[in-house]
C-alpha cells in the first residue's frame, strides 16, 4: 500500500508564507500613508510660515516706504525754504553793498559841505575888502578848517618828506635834478605836490624832485 503524501502539515506554512509578505506589505503601505501625510503637513506648514512671513515683510518695507517718503518730502520743503532765504539773503546784501558804494562818502560830504559855505561867504566878503592880510587869514582859516575835518575822517597829509630817501611807496617822481650835496643823492629835493593817507593807506603818492 502506497503512503499519501502529507500535505495538510506544508499548507498551514505555505499560507504562513503568503500571510507574512501580505501583512509586512500592508505595514510599509500604511507607513508610506503616515509618512506622506506628515511630509504633506510639513510642507503644508512650512509654506503657510513662510507666506504669512512675505505678508510681514511686505508690510514692514511698505512702512519703511512710506516713512521714507516722507522724509524725503520734508527735506525738500526745508530746502527750499533755504534756498529761497539764501536768495533773499544774497539780494539784500548785493542791495545793502550797491548803497554802500553809493553813499559811502556821506559823513565826509556832509563835514565838507560847511567848508564850502565857508568859501562862499569869502568869496563874497573879499569883494567889499581891499586888506590882504584879512583875505589871506581868510584863506587860512578855511585851509586848516578843511585839513581838520579831514583828519577826522582819517585823512592825514604826507609831511617832512624833503630830504628823505625816495621811497617807492610813498613817492611819484616826476624828474630828477642835480643834487645840490652829495647826501642828497637819490632822496627828496622838493615836493610839488603833498601826498595822503587814508588810515596809514596811501591814497596819493606825493609828486617829488628826486636827486642824482
Amino acid at each position: 500500500m502506497s503512503e499519501r503524501p502529507n500535505v495538510s502539515a506544508e499548507a498551514p506554512e505555505s499560507a504562513n508564507a503568503t500571510a507574512k509578505p501580505l501583512a509586512a506589505e500592508g505595514q510599509d503601505e500604511q507607513l508610506k500613508d503616515e509618512l506622506t501625510a506628515a511630509s504633506e503637513a510639513a510642507a503644508e506648514h512650512v509654506s503657510g510660515d513662510a507666506e504669512a512671513g512675505g505678508r510681514k515683510d511686505v508690510a514692514e518695507l511698505a512702512g519703511e516706504l512710506e516713512a521714507a517718503r516722507a522724509e524725503v518730502a520734508d527735506l525738500k520743503d526745508k530746502w527750499l525754504r533755504l534756498n529761497a532765504e539764501f536768495d533773499n539773503f544774497r539780494k539784500r546784501t548785493a542791495k545793502e553793498k550797491l548803497e554802500m558804494l553809493q553813499f559811502a562818502g556821506e559823513n565826509t560830504v556832509k563835514n565838507i559841505l560847511p567848508v564850502l559855505d565857508d568859501m562862499e561867504r569869502a568869496i563874497a566878503n573879499n569883494a567889499k575888502v581891499d586888506d590882504i592880510a584879512v583875505v589871506r587869514e581868510g584863506f587860512h582859516l578855511v585851509y586848516n578848517k578843511l585839513v581838520h575835518i579831514l583828519g577826522s575822517q582819517g585823512v592825514r597829509p604826507m609831511s617832512g618828506e624833503k630830504g628823505q630817501p625816495f621811497d617807492t611807496d610813498r613817492h611819484e617822481a616826476i624828474t630828477k635834478a642835480p643834487a645840490p650835496t652829495v647826501d642828497l643823492k637819490g632822496k627828496v629835493l622838493d615836493v610839488v605836490e603833498n601826498g595822503y593817507t587814508l588810515h596809514d593807506k596811501v591814497v596819493r603818492y606825493a609828486k617829488v624832485v628826486v636827486g642824482e
